[in-house]
């Protein structure tokens, strides 16, 4: 017998997108079902979801060793894991149908595998799981009855533009981004950004790894990696461009000319419900576009020489099959390394830039074989930045 309700796991449930979603299950209880939840490290709040949604698995995966016997709420209801390993193991659960994914980087991308593995669907917010070993997971999806959504709002835009569509119809997707916060300044003004700086997003509330990459401009590089997956297209047939408002997400040019966007106010909890619902369309209360007023929409072209991040990340396709592991992995580290202060704005770039320049890749890529590349791309980069760019 079919259970009546969508029993949902929830990886990276502390986060923004984790918190978004388990707004949206509890305002449709009568659909969803919350089974799993997980966190790095915020174990309280872990606990308060845990205990509201009655989640018979709790995880967290970033606590040390002497933190193994926490609990995380009711004991007799909810069976407790501290272990960065164990989500691979838990997202074949019978009793889950979809895993959503919004672990923050590579983290991301073994329990995607082994979601799809075992045929769930996966709501995917982790872009790097495509970022990073989209040729091996778009092989699993020809093998799995599992399926594979969107969460991004821009990739959720292409979904929405393309449903039915023919693939080869497509000319052209356009990729819109905000310019984060540093869209009108110069390369002068760039040398000395403070984290704060960076952390201030015009028109998205997010987690601080991806408001850097945005303010960078590598989140919209890494979309384009993705999309370039996600949707099995060449990567030239993708195009970023920068749209201030946010209100268009991106749009899809055919063959006779015509182009379709999704359009709507930044809010992600519409691409959250969009993924969960998939292909259906369930009522959000949201904030819609007043079409009464006026509304201004600016596009501008990318300015590769402020924003060279993104152009990395299109040449860490064409380098190799490694190429994209070795961007992602090299963007982290010195992501991290810039929000604890250790090195500058400017310097993530180079980082990235020297890893791509340094590190090769002659294996065949593998599950395996992408786990060394990582660790190995990680090592070199931290000591780059302990070391200096120069």
């Amino acid at each position: 017998m079919k259970h009546k309700k969508i029993r949902i796991a929830i990886l990276g449930s502390t986060g923004s997108i984790g918190k978004q979603a388990l707004e949206i299950i509890q305002n449709h209880n009568k659909l969803f079902e919350v089974v799993l939840l997980s966190a790095h490290s915020n174990w309280r709040l872990l606990d308060e979801q845990v205990k509201t949604f009655d989640a018979k698995y709790a995880v967290l995966t970033g606590l040390k060793n002497e933190n193994g016997h926490i609990q995380i709420g009711d004991s007799a209801k909810t069976k407790t894991y501290v272990d960065p390993y164990v989500l691979n193991e838990l997202v074949n659960l019978p009793e889950i149908d979809i895993v959503l994914n919004s672990l923050v980087g590579f983290a991301g991308f073994s329990p995607t595998y082994y979601a799809l593995k075992a045929h769930k669907k996966v709501a995917l917010a982790n872009k790097e799981s495509l970022v990073v070993g989209g040729a091996i997971i778009t092989e699993l999806l020809t093998e799995s009855k599992g399926s594979l959504i969107p969460i991004d709002s821009e990739h959720s835009a292409m979904l929405q533009s393309l449903v039915g569509e023919e693939k080869e119809d497509i000319e052209e997707i356009i990729i819109t981004a905000s310019g984060g916060p540093f869209r009108s300044l110069t390369l002068e003004q760039m040398q000395n950004v403070s984290v704060e700086q960076a952390l201030q997003h015009p028109n998205w509330s997010m987690g601080s790894k991806i408001t850097i990459d945005s303010a960078t401009m590598m989140n919209k590089g890494l979309e384009i990696i993705e999309a370039h997956w996600l949707f099995d297209l060449p990567i030239e047939k993708i195009t970023p461009v920068v749209h201030p408002e946010s209100i268009i997400h991106s749009m899809v040019t055919y063959c006779d000319g015509s182009t379709k966007a999704q359009l709507g106010p930044p809010d992600m909890k519409v691409p959250i419900l969009y993924a969960l619902s998939y292909p259906r369309r369930l009522p959000l209360n949201s904030s819609r576009m007043d079409w009464s007023q006026i509304h201004k929409l600016h596009f501008e072209p990318v300015d590769y020489l402020r924003f060279p991040c993104i152009e990395l990340a299109i040449n860490s396709v064409r380098l190799h099959n490694g190429g994209p592991a070795i961007l992602n992995a090299a963007n982290e580290v010195a992501v991290a390394y810039f929000l604890e202060g250790k090195i500058k704005y400017i310097d993530i770039v180079k980082i990235i830039e020297r890893c791509l320049n340094q590190i090769q890749f002659n294996s065949t890529l593998s599950y395996d074989s992408l786990v060394e590349l990582d660790q190995q791309t990680r090592d070199y980069a931290r000591t780059i930045c302990q070391h200096g760019t120069n």
